[in-house]
C-alpha cells in the first residue's frame, strides 16, 4: 500500500504538471458513470465465465492480462525513459509475464498496473463523487463476498493463472513459485494455520489510490497523504478482524478501507484543502 500510494502520487504529480501546462481539466465524471462501468464491467465477466469453458478462456484472459500490465509499465517508465526505451520496456515486461509469471513478478507489475490506473482514473472524478462510489462498491463487496460470488470469480481467475489480486507467500522462497500454482479453492479448503499464501484483492489496493489521487488533482499533496494514511490504516484493521471475527475465512476487504478512506477525506477536505 505505501509504496503503490507513493508510486500513485509520482505519476498524479506529473499528469497534473502537463495537465496545467496544456490547460486541461478533469472531466469531472459523474457517479452513474463509475457505477455502470464498474458493475457492467462485473456482469460481463460472470456471464462469460457461466456461458464459455474455462479451457476457452484462459489464453484469452492471460492475453488480456498481460496487455494490462505492459500498458502498466509503459505510463510509469514513459515518464523517465526515451519512447522507445520506454515501449521496449512495458513489452518485455507484458511477455515475461506471459510465459513466466511467477508470484514476485506479478505482484510487482500489478502494483505499478494499479498505480498507474489509480493516477488516471482519479483525474477523471471529483473527489466526494469517487468516495461515494467507493461506498458503493464496498457495500457490493460485502454482498459479493456472502453470497460466494466474489470468491467463485476469483476461483475462475485463478485457474486461468491471470488473478488480479497480490499474492503473500508464508514462505519468502515460495515468491519464485508460479502463477499457475495459485489457487483459491486451496485457500477455502485449508485452515488459517495451514495455507501457504494469503490473498489480497487489487481492487482492495486500486480503489483507494484511485481516491488519493482524485484528491490529488483537486485539493494538494497534503490532503492525499491524509487519506493515504487513512486508507493504509483501514488495510491494517482487516488483518485483525478477519481472524477475531471470520476466523481466517475470506472477508471482504474494502468496507474497512473505505470507511478508514472516508474519516481521512472529511479530515482532509475539512482542514487542508
Amino acid at each position: 500500500m505505501v509504496l503503490s500510494l507513493a508510486l500513485t502520487l509520482y505519476i498524479a504529480s506529473k499528469g497534473k504538471a502537463v495537465a496545467e501546462a496544456s490547460g486541461i481539466s478533469s472531466p469531472g465524471l459523474s457517479l452513474w458513470w463509475a457505477v455502470a462501468y464498474f458493475f457492467g464491467v462485473a456482469v460481463v465477466i460472470a456471464v462469460i465465465f457461466f456461458i464459455i469453458p474455462l479451457s476457452k478462456l484462459r489464453l484469452v484472459f492471460r492475453i488480456l492480462f498481460g496487455l494490462m500490465f505492459a500498458w502498466g509499465v509503459l505510463i510509469v517508465a514513459a515518464l523517465t525513459l526515451p519512447t522507445i526505451a520506454a515501449y521496449a520496456l512495458a513489452a518485455l515486461a507484458g511477455i515475461v509475464w506471459f510465459f513466466w509469471a511467477r508470484v514476485w513478478l506479478h505482484d510487482l507489475v500489478l502494483l505499478i498496473t494499479l498505480a498507474s490506473a489509480g493516477s488516471a482514473f482519479g483525474f477523471l472524478f471529483p473527489p466526494l463523487t469517487f468516495m461515494i462510489f467507493m461506498l458503493v462498491v464496498a457495500v457490493y463487496d460485502v454482498l459479493a463476498v456472502r453470497f460466494g460470488f466474489m470468491v467463485w470469480m476469483a476461483d475462475k481467475l485463478s485457474e486461468s493463472a491471470s488473478l488480479p489480486a497480490f499474492i503473500f507467500p508464508r514462505k519468502a522462497g515460495d515468491l519464485g513459485l508460479s502463477l499457475k500454482h495459485i489457487r483459491i479453492s486451496d485457500l477455502k479448503a485449508k485452515k488459517t494455520e495451514e495455507r501457504e499464501y494469503s490473498i489480497l484483492g487489487g481492487g482492495d489496493i486500486g480503489f483507494p489510490l484511485m481516491l488519493v489521487s482524485s484528491v490529488f488533482f483537486a485539493y494538494n499533496l497534503k490532503s492525499a497523504i491524509v487519506v493515504g494514511a487513512f486508507a493504509l490504516l483501514g488495510l491494517i484493521t482487516v488483518f485483525p478482524i478477519q481472524r477475531l471475527v471470520f476466523k481466517g475465512k475470506p472477508m471482504p476487504a474494502l468496507p474497512p478501507i473505505a470507511l478508514f478512506s472516508l474519516i481521512g477525506f472529511i479530515i482532509a477536505a475539512r482542514f487542508f484543502s
